[in-house]
């Protein structure tokens, strides 16, 4: 008697790596390009970081001029960006002359992908880019504190903000400079495939894995009482990054500096461009992010860890800062339902 014989188990489509499409035309900056390259065009698989399918796109396959004799050859035309997703992404790099003509092909580019919920980032002076193009008219924008005024003259449509990192408004990216555009490709990066990923590749680069974006772009420290005042404020931010598991306040971190409150906040946002109690709830989410992504410890847990105290606090933070909750987050990078718990049972996503 023949039996049939079982159906073999369906082979589970590759998941393709993320798209990153670098948007070249004549004019940007070297160091932007090298930025995104390293970020995204990096092999780390090794390390546990996952591929990335990195482009230079341009409007023609002819070598792209750059300042100081360098030039860029794409590998795609603009055509490319049609096969781009919404997870997937377009960074364009600063430029040397802000108020040169950007292309129209390029101009148009970005318009229509913007339309079909492609997300675009522009690093620095890329902004300007990112206005001739009408992408940030009546939406928030950021781009180096010395060409804010620049910025708004030739383009007073742009709701151009005064001085942060970085800030995205209907997923469009822009960011400060030079440094700051470092930190946007991490966060790009933190969000779409977790911040041990973005973590990993800022060790590599031997740059900090962790700045928000709300932070001031420049910090001046002009006596050496300043550069002594930094160094205990460092100490207490190490010591407060050991014990996140404790009910810190702000009060108890300013006694550890050897200083009073008032003047605890002061110098601390003065050193470090955000405010005590903003950097400890940073740090907080950062942790249990860190947490979701690699434990599967039930959320009170991940809760008293991180130094929240209830799952609930997490839970506004999680809203107030990522615009998610915490199963849903660890659902996004573990895989697993956003409504079943670590330990099997099932609750709804928290809101």
């Amino acid at each position: 008697m023949s039996t049939a014989a079982e159906p073999m188990p369906a082979t589970p489509a590759p998941t393709r790596p993320q798209r990153i499409a670098l948007l070249a035309f004549p004019g940007i900056r070297a160091f932007d390009v090298s930025v995104i390259t390293e970020v995204w065009g990096a092999d780390r698989t090794d390390r546990g970081v996952p591929p990335f399918d990195l482009r230079r796109v341009a409007a023609e396959p002819a070598p792209v001029p750059m300042r100081g004799g360098l030039s860029l050859t794409p590998d795609r035309t603009l055509a490319w960006l049609s096969r781009l997703t919404d997870g997937d992404l377009i960074v364009v790099p600063g430029l040397d002359d802000h108020l040169t003509p950007t292309p129209p092909p390029i101009l148009e580019a970005l318009r229509r992908a913007h339309a079909h919920g492609i997300p675009v980032a522009a690093l620095c002076g890329g902004a300007f880019t990112l206005a001739q193009a009408g992408l940030l008219d009546g939406r928030r924008a950021i781009t180096h504190w010395h060409l804010v005024d620049l910025l708004r003259a030739h383009h007073p449509l742009v709701d151009v903000v005064p001085d942060a990192l970085f800030i995205e408004d209907d997923k469009i990216w822009t960011a400060a400079g030079t440094a700051a555009g470092i930190d946007l490709c991490l966060h790009l990066v933190r969000m779409a495939h977790g911040s041990e990923t973005a973590a990993t590749i800022a060790r590599s680069m031997v740059t900090a894995p962790f700045r928000t974006g709300g932070q001031a772009q420049f910090i001046e420290h002009p006596t050496p009482r300043a550069d002594r005042d930094a160094d205990a404020l460092a100490a207490v931010r190490e010591y407060a990054l050991r014990h996140l598991h404790e009910p810190l306040t702000i009060a108890d971190l300013a006694t550890r500096a050897g200083m009073s409150a008032c003047s605890f906040a002061r110098h601390f946002t003065a050193a470090t461009g955000t405010t005590p109690l903003r950097w400890l709830l940073d740090q907080r989410v950062a942790a249990a992010q860190k947490l979701l992504e690699r434990t599967d410890l039930p959320m009170p847990e991940v809760a008293r860890r991180a130094g929240f105290g209830s799952e609930i606090t997490m839970r506004q933070h999680f809203a107030s800062r990522l615009a998610t909750s915490p199963r849903a987050y660890r659902a996004t990078f573990t895989g697993t339902s956003a409504g079943t718990s670590a330990a099997g049972g099932s609750s709804p996503i928290a809101r």
